[in-house]
């Protein structure tokens, strides 16, 4: 079907074939971690320390990563498609943009900067963070943290994303768990607007039945050959 307005929204599974682990299921970050502890600010004041150390490691496992055929295939579908298409991340990865996509939103923010606590200004980060870190901006030590949306904090550019999705004529969303809000009722969105909505996944989320059209399989199967026939290829 013909669209002008895309909003495509990715989640861990599209980096999963990336070498990057997902946060849910057998084997997630969260299996060995209270994310009490290590994702939410409260954590953060009860223990910096031991924040520091769990972002560190997924700094550091970024080095390795490289995008996937789903990735490129996005970026792609942004470039050739005559129509407008945001693609919304919940993924603090920089996999997408290293793949070549630029009307790109992280929601959920980016592991590859650092947030001043103090001064609030956010700078690109690859180095490892410490309580004894000083921020480039204001010089202050001990409010350096991640540029990453914690639970119970507001995911970013949300007015836009709204505005997009109730605009949009096409929705898909591609390898989430549909069970993180507010991303997971974006496609509620989608549909009062009107949009045809799609997942594509490698099992059905714990939404699959709100959405018109299903595929499931290997981000790096499926993904490529929706976008090439979204294309008319």
């Amino acid at each position: 079907m013909a669209s002008d307005q895309i909003v495509l929204l990715t989640g861990a599974g599209l980096s999963a074939e990336s070498g990057i682990g997902t946060f849910r299921g057998q084997g997630g970050l969260w299996e060995n971690h209270d994310l009490e502890e290590v994702a939410t600010p409260e954590g953060f004041a009860r223990n910096p320390t031991k924040v520091h150390e769990f972002y560190n490691k997924r700094r550091v496992s970024l080095a390795d990563a490289r995008p996937n055929a789903a990735h490129f295939a996005l970026a792609k579908l942004e470039h050739s498609h005559p129509g407008d298409v945001l693609l919304v991340t919940q993924n603090i990865d920089p996999l997408h943009e290293e793949a070549g996509s630029e009307s790109l939103i992280h929601m959920h923010g980016e592991l590859a900067r650092a947030l001043c606590g103090s001064c609030g200004a956010s700078h690109v980060w690859t180095e490892n963070l410490f309580l004894t870190t000083h921020c480039p901006a204001c010089g202050k030590s001990g409010y350096m943290r991640p540029d990453v949306v914690w639970f119970g904090e507001m995911p970013r550019q949300m007015e836009r994303i709204y505005e997009a999705l109730a605009r949009c004529d096409l929705f898909v969303s591609i390898g989430t768990s549909g069970t993180v809000y507010p991303a997971a009722g974006f496609v509620e969105e989608a549909r009062r607007a009107g949009a045809h909505t799609v997942e594509l996944n490698l099992e059905p989320s714990e939404g699959a039945s709100q959405f018109i059209e299903t595929l499931y399989g290997p981000a790096t199967e499926i993904v490529p050959a929706y976008v090439e026939t979204l294309l008319g290829n």
